[in-house]
């Protein structure tokens, strides 16, 4: 396995994945992508899952700080293959160009809410008590999020709050976009076409994701868990478990969104009868 370390695909790594593949398969099957029928629904899962967006940011913001030296004066950190990794990931994530415009993908998913008319009123609320000092938690009750959101971000800090890189790593790395399967791009697809390009900017934000969570940032992720774990058992049990409470948590929050979609089904044919 010499060759596999160098390229960063340990039997570790193998073992893990393997261990991981039953929540995979479970997400790419999982019943919210047959739920789809309208942009409508469309539009309540961008309102959710714009928190999961938002909240990704805070996990790799925690790797770059505990990675690299952020401080003043500076000095090297001891992770130099993994510090490479995270401040190249960083530039992608946080510093895309779209369209010849740097923002973050972040910021294009919440344009892409307002092309497509979902409502941004509750993550615009978590910035501006943000801003305005409230700590994370208040922010995000304040903020008018669905319960499922809510769910899922306090998921992510819970992880954040262990203070173990390794354990930041693994929920980083296995709890991707690249999970979204290919019968919900086509959703998108159809339903752009439908709506003369109202869908542009998230089909864009969805192609990007699978282009370099595939091509870049997820081998790049891999490697960085290898050199955190090293040969420590320990540590790559840690590992593994957070990467399934992560995966088992982006479960929940599309169980979440998927209820929610059934319901304002059925109070608008009610309201209709």
């Amino acid at each position: 396995m010499n060759g596999a370390r160098e390229t960063g695909i340990t039997e570790e790594l193998v073992e893990l994945l393997e261990r991981l593949r039953p929540l995979y398969a479970r997400l790419a099957e999982h019943k919210l992508y047959a739920t789809f029928a309208t942009v409508d629904d469309l539009r309540l899962f961008m309102e959710s899952h714009v928190f999961a967006v938002w909240d990704f940011m805070s996990l790799l913001k925690t790797l770059q700080r505990g990675l690299t030296c952020v401080e003043v004066p500076w000095v090297p950190s001891r992770l130099a293959e993994s510090r490479r990794l995270v401040n190249e990931i960083v530039l992608g994530e946080e510093s895309d160009v779209y369209k010849g415009m740097a923002m973050s993908h972040f910021e294009l998913y919440r344009r892409a809410m307002q092309e497509c008319g979902a409502d941004t009123f509750a993550i615009d609320n978590l910035l501006r008590e943000l801003a305005d000092g409230a700590e994370w938690s208040r922010a995000l009750e304040r903020s008018g999020a669905t319960r499922a959101a809510q769910m899922f971000v306090r998921s992510t800090f819970a992880c954040i709050d262990e203070e173990k890189l390794h354990v930041t790593a693994a929920a980083f790395t296995f709890g991707r976009e690249d999970l979204i399967p290919d019968m919900f791009r086509g959703f998108i697809r159809d339903q752009d076409e439908r709506l003369s390009g109202r869908l542009s900017i998230f089909r864009w934000y969805l192609d990007r994701h699978i282009e370099v969570d595939g091509d870049e940032h997820g081998p790049m992720a891999m490697r960085m868990i290898a050199e955190l774990c090293g040969n420590d058992a320990t540590k790559w049990q840690e590992a593994g478990d957070a990467a399934e409470r992560a995966l088992l948590a982006r479960v929940a929050l599309w169980d979440g969104i998927a209820a929610a979609i059934v319901e304002s089904r059925t109070a608008g044919a009610a309201r209709v009868s």
